[in-house]
């Protein structure tokens, strides 16, 4: 038994450059350690005595900094190559996270939070695009697969032992999150060559076409409208860390209730994650995320139902599988799109999509619980996603033209 586990995790090993390996091992040392963000609310309005609602505009600056970060870093992996935008992200964001730490100023606070959203996410289309260089195409949904992978269980693991630096000083939080961001810097600084094909190295790129990229982005319906759909599909998943504790707490779950639910997420992404990346990467892309909206829908529909814990954690479970299909999926499709000298703006717009929505979902949820209720809001839930399931669906037709 321990044989033929050894053998496959040889072969799976096997089957993926090594240079993919070493962002992997980033990914997964970077994610590890971070420590700042789920608990930057309680650092604000604890040691720092800032108003929860003062901490939910630092908050925000930091989700405007990381939308700005994806377009940019989309850009400038194109314009530079992967590896200087790699390393602007993880030689800068350690200098920035121990500024927030240290700033005692609520402008100085908002300012450092800003720019620890910015180079905090500036790498992520920077390493998409090097997996989409990597990664022959027939392999890339299992590539994205296992680098979704790697960053949950890192995120499992990191507010734990978070909460055991908090006791001791929330510095050490900052600390921490620098540090192993400035190790993935070093890896990429030692052993990561640039990925960027030589023929769409920037120093081959034609000038006007380089000037003309987001042009060509523009012009470009089928890519907006998929980046359109993926906003809308990820602001019905931020319900599951906004809205949905408040509407579990209203009908008498409390918040040990709602994290030994919602960590039924992490525990299916770390469990799940690379069994259904290897099953899935067969399948058509847009029917697979048209069936993950569908399951998006279901899982969120079943709180308009009466129902306890039990109801919930249905839903999450059913939900949690169509997170895990979009998530390994849709940045496959996206590389498998992008043109070339474009894999890193794809990525970046794509990026954005998620950074936008986590930036208005829980605003809007938030207006529709409030006016509504919340057998509205997860109606509209259910409606929104089986909507966007369809435009999928027609999508997929014109999608064989691309791929």
């Amino acid at each position: 038994m321990v044989g033929k586990m050894r053998n496959k995790l040889k072969r799976a090993v096997s089957e993926m450059p090594r240079a993919f390996w070493l962002l992997w091992v980033g990914t997964l040392i970077n994610r590890l350690g971070g420590f700042v963000a789920p608990f930057l609310s309680l650092y604000l309005t604890g040691p720092r005595g800032v108003s929860v609602t003062q901490a939910t505009l630092v908050i925000s600056l930091f989700g405007v900094g990381s939308f700005i970060s994806m377009l940019a870093g989309g850009a400038l992996s194109d314009r530079l190559g992967r590896r200087p935008v790699l390393l602007a992200s993880f030689l800068g964001t350690p200098v920035v996270m121990l500024t927030l730490g240290l700033v005692r100023s609520l402008p100085a606070i908002g300012a450092a939070s800003l720019l620890v959203g910015f180079f905090t996410d500036l790498y992520r289309p920077a390493v998409s695009a090097a997996v989409a260089d990597l990664v022959p195409s027939e392999r890339r949904t299992r590539a994205f697969g296992y680098i979704y992978w790697s960053i949950n269980l890192g995120a499992a693991v990191a507010p734990v032992v978070a909460g055991l630096l908090a006791h001791y000083g929330y510095f050490l939080l900052f600390a921490g999150d620098a540090a192993t961001t400035f190790l993935f810097g070093l890896l990429v600084l030692w052993k990561l060559k640039e990925t960027m094909p030589e023929h769409v190295h920037p120093e081959h790129h034609d000038t006007e076409v380089r000037r003309r990229s987001f042009s060509l982005l523009r012009r470009d319906p089928f890519f907006l409208v998929f980046v359109a759909l993926t906003f809308v599909l990820t602001a019905i998943y931020v319900q599951s860390y906004s809205t949905l504790p408040i509407a579990m707490s209203a009908r008498g779950i409390g918040p040990g209730g709602y994290g030994a639910a919602i960590s039924v997420n992490g525990l299916l992404i770390v469990v799940l994650g690379i069994p259904l990346a290897r099953l899935i990467e067969r399948w058509k892309k847009l029917p697979a995320i048209a069936g993950a909206a569908l399951l998006l829908a279901v899982g969120f529909g079943l709180g308009r139902f009466p129902g306890g814990l039990a109801l919930f954690i249905t839903g999450i479970i059913i939900w949690t599988l169509g997170e895990i299909i979009n998530a390994t999926v849709a940045p496959a499709f996206v590389a498998g799109l992008a043109p070339d000298g474009q894999q890193g703006m794809y990525q970046g717009v794509y990026g954005s999509a998620w950074g936008l929505s986590i930036f208005v979902g829980p605003a809007v949820g938030g207006w529709v619980l409030g006016t509504f209720g919340a057998a509205a809001l997860w109606t509209g839930c259910f409606a929104v996603a089986v909507a966007a399931a369809a435009c999928y669906l027609m999508l997929s037709r014109a999608a064989e033209h691309r791929q």
